[in-house]
């Protein structure tokens, strides 16, 4: 009898935002498969994930490389699926672990449909998970949206073109990844009146939490576990 792989999303980083039902899977899971940089082992979910793990279950660290060529991606996620396939072919069930929930900007989509390419016949589910900026708006107690309004989700890579059309159409918007392409960000946000009232999360609900208000005079490029939570002025 095959295994089970789940996607469990392990919240934001801080060990009591884990579901029960994230607590209940770590805890019957013949194997945890941590998805680390090839230059580390540091795994944020693994370290979030660690006070509900047993003392006896087996870790297993698949890499994803940070990069944008897609034969070295593509290579990654198949050797990823390979080794979770064999896993689960064993008899054995595992979890994939994710900050966040497993299907906003995870590795673990990838995972999931290359390993339905290569092994349909697995069972797949997911354990969704609180998200970084579910959990900034808690902290800052910034409401996302109410009544008409609308929420959207931008990945900070985009152009500044794209971002700041995304800004005029949303009410409130979650920028994500915004370490990168921060002066693409920036002008923005300038443009749709939004800089100065725009709050700054980063590494929220880890020890090295830090939420400013607005961007101007931000030096440096934000840490990696960065993003933007913006209202629409009001007129």
């Amino acid at each position: 009898m095959h295994g089970i792989l789940y996607g469990v999303g392990v919240g934001p980083g801080a060990p009591d935002l884990l579901t029960l039902r994230a607590v209940r899977v770590l805890g019957e899971v013949d194997v945890i498969l941590a998805a680390a940089s090839p230059r580390n082992d540091f795994s944020a979910a693994l370290d979030t994930a660690r006070p509900h793990l047993r003392p006896d279950v087996r870790v297993q660290r698949l890499e994803f490389p940070m990069t944008r060529d897609k034969a070295v991606l593509h290579e990654a996620w198949r050797v990823a699926a390979h080794t979770t396939r064999d896993v689960l072919e064993s008899g054995q069930s595992a979890a994939f672990l994710t900050i966040g929930d497993p299907l906003v900007y995870s590795t673990f989509g990838y995972l999931m449909r290359t390993l339905g390419e290569c092994a349909p016949h697995l069972k797949v589910e997911v354990v969704p998970g609180i998200t970084s900026f579910q959990a900034a708006a808690a902290r800052t107690r910034t409401v996302l949206c109410e009544n008409g309004e609308t929420l959207r989700i931008i990945p900070g890579i985009n152009s500044r073109q794209s971002l700041e059309e995304s800004l005029h159409e949303s009410d409130t918007a979650v920028i994500l990844k915004a370490y990168r392409n921060l002066p693409a960000i920036v002008e923005a946000l300038d443009a749709t009146q939004r800089l100065d009232s725009c709050l700054l999360a980063s590494h929220v609900e880890q020890p090295a939490e830090s939420v400013r208000q607005g961007l101007g005079g931000l030096e440096g490029t934000p840490p990696y576990m960065s993003l933007i939570l913006s209202r629409k002025p009001k007129v």
